[in-house]
């Protein structure tokens, strides 16, 4: 029988750009060192999926999963799975457990880091961007509308650095993170699950926005925006187009180690976030307000979709103990992704006959 093989996928935190990467715009992730891991056990014309998240179920999966089939699978977490395993096409089967460091539902990318793990394991795929389209198709075909933003970053990140991303021509540069700053990530206690929150409505918003626009938002100036007649639209068009300029400023200032002028940029993201793309909740708007007011953090915002899970902040060494918070945090690092630190295609994550370590962060709560 052949070797037990085993990949990491990395997590990721939008240090600032959300809701741009399917309007063509720009993003600044990392990947970071908490991930999910994915053992396969070759063998067998079928997968049996296990996941520590959710002891005691168990899925069965076809080699060749139908893709009309895939949105009725049960249980709902193995979709996913089945989706790239029916673009990979592994030659055989066998089971497959799944463990993970990352919060299940608070906004870090359980799901990309899954899917880029698999791909690692099964060597589908190739280059970051590669991958990355391997595993958008897989969770359109489980009915996510999600962009290529998460499992670009979880691909193909770098240790020590955010990447910034264009995603009108998938462009990417590595931008150092200083050695004076540190990223916290603090869960607001929201989850949220995008097949129930209202993304696809502001995918669809946005889609109207551009149509009326003439141009993906994501190339769009605020001069495009005065036509925009509904206000809905308007605010939804505004937000995309000012977290553009203000990915711009942020890498920047990173790049010239300007936490000050970082850490504002974060703090005007979360505001438009909040108030013009309407997906932050009131526990992430109180604990945004909390984590500012403590001294030493440059900046916070939510990250991910929104509607729920966690804040990241920008702050001094040592200004948040996650083990000092009232709820889980954790003190992130960038991290290589899981094509490893080339990202040039080689699975390097996948690894023969060992278990994969833990990667985790400092973990409070």
């Amino acid at each position: 029988m052949p070797a037990q093989r085993w990949a990491t996928g990395p997590g990721r935190v939008n240090l600032i750009g959300d809701h741009t990467d399917y309007n063509l715009g720009l993003a600044l992730p990392l990947a970071v060192d908490l991930g999910v891991t994915v053992a396969w056990e070759p063998g067998g014309d079928g997968f049996t999926v296990v996941s520590d998240a959710y002891p005691g179920e168990v899925a069965r999966i076809p080699r060749r999963p139908e893709t009309a089939t895939l949105t009725r699978l049960e249980p709902v977490w193995a979709r996913l799975v089945a989706a790239v395993v029916s673009l990979a096409r592994p030659a055989t089967g066998g089971v497959l457990r799944v463990s993970s460091t990352l919060p299940a539902g608070a906004g870090l990318s359980s799901s990309a880091a899954v899917g880029v793990a698999l791909c690692a394991l099964f060597g589908a795929g190739g280059t970051p961007e590669e991958v990355a389209r391997l595993c958008q198709e897989a969770e359109h075909r489980t009915g996510v509308p999600v962009g290529l933003l998460d499992p670009l970053v979880c691909a193909g990140g770098r240790r020590g650095h955010a990447l910034l991303v264009d995603f009108a021509s998938l462009a990417t540069e590595h931008v150092p993170v200083p050695e004076g700053a540190e990223v916290v990530v603090v869960d607001s206690g929201t989850r949220r699950d995008l097949r129930n929150a209202p993304y696809a409505d502001r995918v669809a918003e946005c889609a109207a926005a551009a149509a009326r626009v003439g141009r993906p938002l994501g190339l769009a100036g605020e001069d495009d925006l005065a036509g925009l007649a509904d206000p809905r639209l308007r605010r939804r068009a505004r937000h995309v187009v000012t977290e553009c300029r203000r990915v711009r400023g942020a890498a920047a200032a990173l790049a010239r180690g300007d936490l000050a002028v970082a850490g504002a940029l974060l703090d005007e993201s979360h505001a438009s976030l909040a108030t013009d793309f309407e997906v932050s909740t009131p526990e992430l708007d109180a604990l945004v307000a909390d984590l500012r007011a403590r001294p030493g953090t440059f900046g916070a915002r939510l990250t991910g979709a929104g509607f729920g899970g966690c804040v990241v902040v920008l702050a001094e060494p040592g200004a948040l103990d996650p083990a000092g918070l009232d709820r889980p945090a954790w003190r992130v690092r960038a991290a290589d992704g899981a094509l490893g630190p080339t990202g040039d295609g080689s699975p390097s994550a996948a690894t023969p006959s060992a278990p994969a370590p833990h990667r985790a962060g400092s973990a409070g709560g």
